[in-house]
């Protein structure tokens, strides 16, 4: 498409939308929000998208200030605004993707809320939507019918990383057998970068109406610094349990690489506990518990990935 990108963040998104929008030299377009005294809520672009190529950021984890749902519900409503108003193409950039956890039946009659979500972007008219380490990126994928790009901040963490560990010998470490494909990604990343191809361990767990039960280590991580890969945290138990686990079997350091760090209430045990030694975040949401008081977590910027997938998609 010829002209320039056209580039929105949402209420609780601007300092992303602006971090993104530098780095493709352009500047955020301007809204109009007006909230109603019933709790009502609308949003307009104060510029023609006539056929223009749209992006509109929000990131969806729930804050003080505005839920889940009222993110989710603005963000669909904008875009349907968008292409009311006539836009060529309406992209959504989701640095964090409510609701992707429940993606399966896991008993009788479960919902599979993924599914739901996309199907509410679609009715929308949405033409693309970009996320940032889902929790089943098959799932993912599968859910939506409309294009979608999946980006992930792997090679950002293991420069990171590297910088940290030196030449010590590294574990890559699921904290549940679900997660082996995101370790073996992370792993094949760690080759790119290194050369070297690390040995791979996971946890045994089991999760039932909240109660997580299960202690096994399938892997051998003595004498090795443990990675333990996860793409969120929310109260920090499994992570904690899996940090315990490693230090018991031998690892000489551990560190946690979490992609949606949203940090609810209970999380500050993660620091407290002492078996974490060092936790790499993203700043895909704002965690409602601010951990960099504690010096063990370290965070890495990913505008720079929905920038790069702007300029592609823009590009075609």
């Amino acid at each position: 498409m010829s002209s320039e990108p056209v580039l929105f963040a949402l209420e609780g998104s601007q300092a992303f939308g602006h971090a993104v929008a530098s780095q493709l030299g352009v500047n955020l377009a301007d809204i109009e929000d007006r909230a109603f005294d019933d709790g009502e809520h609308k949003s307009r672009p104060l510029e023609s998208m006539r056929g223009r190529d749209v992006y509109v950021l929000h990131t969806l984890f729930g804050e003080e200030s505005l839920s889940v749902n009222d993110k989710l519900l603005r963000l669909l409503f904008f875009i349907a605004t968008i292409k009311d108003a006539g836009a060529k193409r309406v992209t959504a950039l989701v640095p964090y993707l409510a609701y992707a956890r429940k993606d399966r039946r896991s008993k009788s009659q479960d919902p599979v809320t993924t599914r739901y979500v996309a199907q509410l972007f679609e009715a929308m008219g949405v033409d693309c939507v970009v996320a940032l380490e889902v929790h089943n990126q098959g799932a993912f994928d599968n859910a939506f019918r409309c294009r979608t790009v999946h980006l992930e901040a792997r090679s950002l963490f293991v420069n990171a990383i590297m910088d940290r560990i030196g030449n010590e010998d590294v574990v890559i470490v699921s904290p549940d057998a679900g997660g082996t494909k995101r370790v073996d990604r992370f792993r094949d990343a760690w080759a790119d970068t290194t050369g070297e191809q690390p040995p791979t361990a996971f946890l045994e767990k089991r999760r039932s109406e909240g109660k997580i039960t299960g202690d096994a280590v399938v892997g051998d991580m003595t004498g090795k610094v443990a990675i333990i890969v996860d793409d969120m945290v929310a109260s920090g138990t499994t992570l904690l349990r899996a940090a315990e686990a490693c230090k018991n079997k031998g690892a000489t350091k551990v560190f946690g690489v979490i992609t949606h760090a949203l940090f609810g209430p209970g999380s500050d045990q993660l620091y407290r506990a002492g078996a974490m030694d060092q936790l790499y975040i993203t700043d895909s949401v704002t965690p409602q518990q601010a951990p960099e008081e504690q010096g063990q977590v370290t965070t890495i910027a990913v505008a720079g990935l929905f920038a790069q997938a702007v300029r592609e998609l823009h590009t075609d």
